[in-house]
């Protein structure tokens, strides 16, 4: 009995350790960036994930404070498309974001958030990008043939201009978005993945390409002008485009590039609006039609006076 446990244990153990280093992608950025938007203005995902793609952000234009608003986000790709897992083997996409609000916006509540909208965010799993920051929410990894699209439920903040630790005006702010398809070329730690070209260390003639039974790829043996030999490992997943006697320049590519992902930023702006503004511009503009409506009745009396006048 003991043992059965304890295999449960160790193998709950390499799932831990395992599964984030796969999938979970956005782990990456929390673990290794405070904050995921660099000083440049580029954010963090872009450091794993080389290529660049199209995202689009759609938020409303202005929003009430303490109210609870849509934030739209769009990944769009061909979704017939297969990526190279880790395992070398073709299956679907799947995708992730991050969303970087101004201080003072936050993940909606649950008790917040209307039917209606729960039922567009089914089956997403929000979470602060750190506990102390509440305004940056990630998202992911989900499959992106499902979640292409996702709605983010945000909550305004209150303003009171009596608290002083309150640092939310009416305002206009940026909101941030980044948001990927597929898997990173780099990992944090800089080792390459199996979705990304592998090219020749040095240059010289290649002699070998040796396939790997467990857990795949190849090895390629490359002999250099003076002699040396050097072996090229090759992970599952990425196809040769070279062959046996062909001689190769340093840096030039051993495979193609399985990569169909890719990563993308977009921003957006939002402005916090007065609720005592609107109400005195509705007043504004109400007064305006008012006057020009008696302006108009005025110059048909007038106008009415002056042809009695002409006709007595």
């Amino acid at each position: 009995m003991m043992k059965i446990i304890y295999g449960y244990l160790l193998i709950l153990l390499l799932w831990v350790v395992e599964v984030p280093q796969v999938f979970a992608y956005p782990i990456f950025a929390q673990q290794n960036y405070e904050n995921p938007r660099e000083a440049n203005g580029r954010i963090v995902c872009a450091n794993c994930h080389l290529a660049q793609k199209p995202v689009e952000l759609d938020v409303p234009q202005g929003v009430l404070p303490n109210t609870v608003f849509e934030a739209v986000i769009k990944i769009p790709y061909d979704q017939q498309i297969q990526q190279v897992l880790a395992n070398g083997k073709k299956g679907p996409l799947n995708v992730g974001a991050v969303l970087i609000l101004p201080e003072g916006f936050e993940l909606a509540p649950k008790d917040r958030i209307s039917p209606e909208l729960k039922k567009k965010i089914r089956g997403l799993s929000f979470q602060p990008y750190r506990q102390n920051q509440k305004n940056i929410i990630v998202v992911g990894p989900v499959p992106g043939k499902k979640y292409s699209q996702m709605v983010f439920p945000i909550l305004s903040p209150v303003v009171d201009s009596q608290n002083k630790t309150n640092r939310s005006y009416y305002l206009k702010y940026p909101i941030y978005l980044g948001a990927n398809r597929g898997r990173g070329q780099v990992y944090a730690d800089g080792s390459k993945s199996n979705n990304t070209i592998y090219s020749a260390s040095l240059g010289g003639v290649i002699k070998q390409i040796a396939p790997v039974e467990k857990p795949g790829g190849f090895l390629i043996t490359i002999e250099t002008k003076t002699g040396e030999q050097i072996v090229e490992k090759i992970p599952p997943g990425p196809e040769i485009i070279v062959s046996v006697d062909q001689k190769v320049e340093i840096d030039q590519p051993l495979t193609n590039n399985p990569n169909i992902g890719g990563f993308g930023q977009q921003d957006g702006d939002i402005v916090l609006q007065n609720p005592q503004r609107i109400f005195g511009y509705l007043v504004f503009v109400l007064s305006v039609l008012l006057t020009q409506i008696f302006l108009v009745l005025k110059k048909k009396q007038f106008e009415k006076v002056q042809l009695f006048e002409l006709n007595f």
